[in-house]
């Protein structure tokens, strides 16, 4: 209860009119902050909803994304209610766009947001570094590039590394209407 009354006594002296311009940089800062520096948190929200496709090997897979939250966080839900659904949490650190992926292969890889993707329609997360990896050389997702095709289309790119080689399997989703 004290705290409630700390902060409403905080709140009532932001909105004094001599508070205004203090006010509206903390809104501003919090937006650009939750937005990223250019909007790509942004662009992952817009994805919310259910999403059908293909892998490479013309395999049907599922995916969700989900904002959550308070608008702080998107779960993308990849197969969702199979044997091997594996969710990946999209949030800001500070200033850097992460993607942390719960695998099947029980370990989750922090991957962060590469500044220059080469294409405005593209995110690259590149590997930071891993929860329960026991080695390197054990299996592990490395990166994931996003593809915004259209509005309801999207690739994503999954590149998965084990005992120093790589493999990538492409999802091509379409929204679900």
């Amino acid at each position: 209860m004290e705290m409630l009354q700390k902060n409403g006594r905080f709140m009532r002296a932001l909105t004094t009119a001599a508070s205004w311009p203090l006010l509206l940089a903390l809104c501003c800062t919090l937006l650009v902050a939750q937005a990223g520096p250019d909007g790509t948190f942004d662009r992952i929200k817009s994805l919310s909803g259910d999403w059908t496709g293909k892998m490479t090997d013309n395999m049907l897979v599922t995916s969700s994304f989900r904002v959550t939250a308070a608008g702080s966080a998107v779960i993308q839900m990849l197969g969702e209610g199979t044997e091997h659904e594996m969710p990946t949490i999209y949030h800001m650190d500070g200033d850097r766009l992460m993607a942390t992926h719960y695998c099947a292969a029980q370990n989750q890889p922090r991957m962060v947001l590469q500044s220059n993707p080469g294409s405005p329609n593209t995110m690259r997360f590149d590997f930071l570094d891993a929860t329960n990896l026991r080695s390197p050389n054990d299996g592990h997702m490395r990166r994931v590039v996003i593809t915004f095709i259209d509005r309801d289309h999207l690739r994503q790119e999954w590149t998965y590394r084990e005992k120093g080689k790589e493999s990538t399997d492409t999802f091509e989703f379409t929204r679900k209407r």
